[in-house]
């Protein structure tokens, strides 16, 4: 895409220096005549001059102009040279130029090694991040769409489709009259102006290409249109200029205004500027909502967060709108965010800030009362270099991209694209950590269950504590994770998964050493305290007892979910319905104890008598045993229901 930021200009005014030997480059890098200035700087580092202005510029010339293989090469000698004093919009640069080349290795280790230093600047995009692993996930991501070159494309610059009715429109450089027209110096191109093509087979390719409408074409540039739903509304993208002249702030720049039109007995009229247009920064590239409420566009405006940020107006009628808002920082970043394309719930465009394969690659967001984190649309959607002005009927999910990528016709080319019904599916990770202490737990049992409580997967944690289950799982789905390991408590943990394809999902957990007070006898969980002493032929709790009842509260303190029922048991010394009347009468005065202490009676299921029914020995009414052996079967007996 060599001329394509010129639709947005490149938001920053550059300082000549007034050296003699920087003026003519520095003149041309400023015109933004990037062939003629690269040549220019590569004569002064020929000459012996490898300053880090002159290696700056030189990488810059050829990265605004899309030569990735020229700015990766400089901008290597600038960061060998100068890697200590650069700023890091040029380390961002040069990992752009390296995707851009298709050298992920080095990427994700520049990532790497340059990422404390990029969190404590102000310049964050996605792409400086250490994102080295989410860089391979979107390497590996499967792809979501089949790509084909339109028979239209010419060796020039041709991109940013708009629906219009049935017809497509355009913007290229291509000459449409017989008189070689003026060329623009940033690329020795002509300057652009707007087409308008038939469509063949449900989009798959144009033809019949004619000029737009000479109201709205001029000598300069018209480029990035927006229609309302009728057909009989337009936002079109200009140069600013007045009676013929182009028109440029104090610093020499010659900025992009937005424009409006009607369409009255077929030709467009009334062509106005938007007021929130000025002299002094860009605006441009348009959307529009579909129910034409909602004007998008890009600015450098002030308040912008990046080089060119997406902003919003409410269209009120008659040439009056709100003022712009900045969409925010869910969607732009210090980087350049372009190309806005709106549907009923979603928001498409591109951007060199989030994390991508090389230069600007697209992205979508969905919408309701905020933006979703954006997605990329991955390859073969998404390339090593500028993939942009991305449209779509969401219906047929067919639509047009912009691209210079390789294998094009010539410099700039529009795709049409035919979305694939692809099924959303995700992954889950994570790791498990001793609650009391934070250390990783090992050789925990990891369980992933359904909503419908089956389990489809198991593992086991490593070393580190981490797990990962090796299948996928269903997008905006209900599922749960359960930890368990002996002599620890068990735990789950619920988590809905998003909408986003291939997306893992990070489940940590906790697990917590079981208290020594529960034990496990035949696969029941129970409290094990010491004996509780009632005097005889007596059911009130003595005080010696109370220390033994109090464990019980304590533990029922530290699990808020634990319930229990209580179960009292005495020997066959004594008839039967005695027994059985006494012990029951204990196992109340027991519950009553706990309650009274504090726990919600809610938490006892039940608290019951069984009388001499349920021996642990053979000293039943009919057997001979020592006091000893009776003694065995006095107890009570605290049984773990719920734990957790």
């Amino acid at each position: 895409m060599k001329k394509y930021i010129v639709y947005i200009v490149l938001f920053a005014s550059f300082v000549a220096v007034g050296q003699d030997k920087y003026s003519n480059a520095d003149k041309s890098f400023e015109s933004l005549w990037y062939l003629e200035a690269a040549k220019q700087y590569e004569r002064i580092i020929a000459n012996g001059d490898h300053s880090q202005k002159v290696l700056q510029k030189v990488g810059d010339a050829y990265y605004f102009n899309t030569d990735m293989e020229n700015a990766s090469k400089w901008y290597e000698e600038l960061f060998s040279r100068y890697e200590d004093v650069v700023e890091p919009k040029y380390k961002f640069r040069y990992i752009h130029a390296l995707q851009g080349i298709g050298k992920y290795s080095l990427v994700k280790a520049l990532m790497k090694v340059n990422e404390e230093e990029l969190k404590a600047s102000n310049f964050n995009v996605e792409q400086l991040k250490n994102n080295d692993e989410e860089l391979d996930k979107l390497l590996k991501r499967q792809p979501q769409f089949y790509v084909s070159n339109l028979s239209i494309n010419t060796k020039v610059a041709d991109f940013g489709t708009a629906f219009y009715k049935n017809k497509i429109v355009f913007a290229s450089s291509r000459d449409s009259s017989k008189i070689k027209t003026r060329l623009y110096k940033w690329n020795n191109q002509s300057y652009l102006n707007l087409f308008m093509a038939d469509t063949v087979f449900q989009g798959t390719d144009l033809k019949n290409v004619i000029a737009f409408s000479k109201n709205i074409n001029t000598k300069y540039h018209e480029a990035v249109v927006a229609f309302n739903t009728a057909g009989d509304e337009v936002y079109f993208t200009r140069n600013n200029f007045t009676d013929e002249i182009l028109k440029r702030d104090s610093d020499g720049m010659n900025h992009l205004k937005l424009y409006h039109a009607v369409l009255e007995n077929n030709e467009w009229v009334n062509i106005k500027e938007v007021p929130f247009n000025n002299e002094n920064y860009s605006v441009g590239q348009p959307a529009l909502s579909p129910d034409g409420k909602k004007l998008y566009f890009v600015s450098d405006m002030p308040g912008s967060i990046g080089a060119t940020d997406i902003f919003v107006v409410d269209v009120l009628g008659g040439n009056s709108f709100s003022e712009p808002k900045n969409l925010g920082p869910e969607i732009n970043t210090s980087g350049r965010e372009m190309f806005p394309h709106l549907t009923e719930n979603k928001i498409y465009f591109s951007s060199d800030g989030h994390l991508g394969f090389g230069g600007l690659d697209v992205f979508e967001s969905s919408y309701k009362t905020a933006f979703s984190k954006p997605i990329n649309l991955g390859v073969p959607l998404n390339s090593k270099k500028d993939d942009f002005g991305y449209i779509v009927n969401e219906v047929t999910q067919r639509g047009y991209v912009s691209s210079n990528r390789d294998g094009g016709v010539g410099d700039d080319d529009i795709y049409s694209f035919n979305r694939i019904n692809v099924k959303c599916v995700q992954k889950v990770k994570g790791s498990v950590v001793n609650i009391d202490n934070g250390i990783p737990e090992d050789a925990v049992i990891v369980r992933l269950i359904e909503e419908n409580g089956d389990e489809i997967a198991k593992t086991v944690t490593n070393v580190n504590g981490e797990y990962v289950f090796n299948i996928h799982i269903d997008c905006d789905t209900k599922y749960s994770v359960s930890v368990e390991k002996e002599n620890f408590d068990a735990a789950t943990k619920q988590f809905i998964t998003s909408d986003i394809l291939d997306y893992v999902n990070t489940v940590p957990m906790g697990i917590k050493k079981r208290s020594r007070l529960i034990v496990e006898e035949n696969g029941i969980l129970k409290i094990k305290i010491g004996l509780i002493y009632f005097d005889l032929d007596k059911s009130f709790i003595r005080n010696d007892a109370t220390i033994e009842l109090n464990k019980i509260v304590f533990l029922m303190q530290e699990y808020p979910n634990m319930v229990i029922k209580i179960e009292s048991h005495t020997d066959s010394r004594n008839n039967d319905a005695y027994n059985e009347a006494l012990s029951d009468r204990r196992a109340k005065s027991t519950r009553d104890y706990i309650i009274s202490q504090g726990i919600s009676s809610n938490r006892i299921e039940s608290a019951i008598g069984y009388g001499e029914k349920q021996l642990v020995n053979n000293c039943d009414n009919t057997t001979k045993c020592s006091d000893s052996q009776h003694d065995v079967n006095r107890r009570s007996e605290f049984i773990i229901v719920k734990l957790n």
